[in-house]
């Protein structure tokens, strides 16, 4: 089986996206003076993981495999529990779950997976299991003295509920993506007065936030193709 480069199937607007997105990323590499090349290679990831998701091509949640253990680390250094527990034990899962769920939901014969539209039962689910997860949370961060718990505990909110409706192929993850990034943001934003090598981690959720939004409007663009 040939390989093909999977970036041969961007368009134009998608490839400046990412393209602006990586040297965003590294610009504030160098700006930190060379520090945080953990998080550096980590945003990098996550950015391309972002973009291929925005086409429903399941690579992207491969790499949102990798960029969830690689963020748990780089979280658990400045203890962030909940940011290293959210994305260890729930985003690297859910994102195996959802490559199993999009390997099995392909449309036709295409590498694009099948979009979705929630059943009302599924809506009213993710309501008290979300609420479920955000009140164990804050009990279990507040037990590991977690810095910035409430940020940090609207954070697993807001993600959980994107794994949520990822899993189940909604284009309203990306909504839900989008409100996560912004948390995260003011998060980093925070890591960063007391350690300037997180810097680049706060462009990474800048970049997130603009590629999560292209998502939701793709996503329903993809939605609207395949019901036509």
């Amino acid at each position: 089986m040939k390989f093909k480069n999977p970036f041969s199937d961007l368009s134009k607007f998608e490839l400046s996206l990412w393209l602006t997105s990586v040297f965003v990323i590294i610009g504030s590499f160098i700006l930190s003076s060379g520090n945080g090349i953990a998080s550096t290679i980590a945003s990098l990831i996550g950015v391309t993981a972002l973009i291929f998701i925005a086409k429903g091509y399941i690579i992207g949640q491969v790499l949102c495999v990798i960029f969830a253990l690689l963020y748990g680390i780089i979280s658990l250094h400045f203890k962030y529990y909940g940011e290293m527990i959210t994305y260890i034990f729930m985003s690297a899962p859910a994102a195996i779950a959802a490559i199993i769920s999009w390997l099995r939901h392909p449309y036709k014969d295409t590498k694009e997976v099948e979009i979705s539209r929630l059943s009302k039962f599924k809506w009213i689910m993710m309501i008290p299991t979300t609420l479920a997860v955000t009140v164990l949370f804050y009990f279990l961060l507040d037990f590991l003295g977690n810095a910035n718990l409430i940020i940090s505990t609207i954070s697993i909110t807001t993600s959980f509920a994107a794994s949520y409706l990822l899993f189940f192929r909604s284009p309203y993850y990306a909504v839900a993506y989008s409100s996560n990034d912004i948390v995260l943001i003011v998060l980093w934003i925070l890591a960063s007065i007391e350690d300037i090598s997180y810097i680049p981690m706060i462009f990474c959720f800048i970049m997130f936030l603009a590629n999560d939004i292209y998502g939701f409007v793709n996503w329903k663009r993809m939605q609207k193709r395949q019901k036509e």
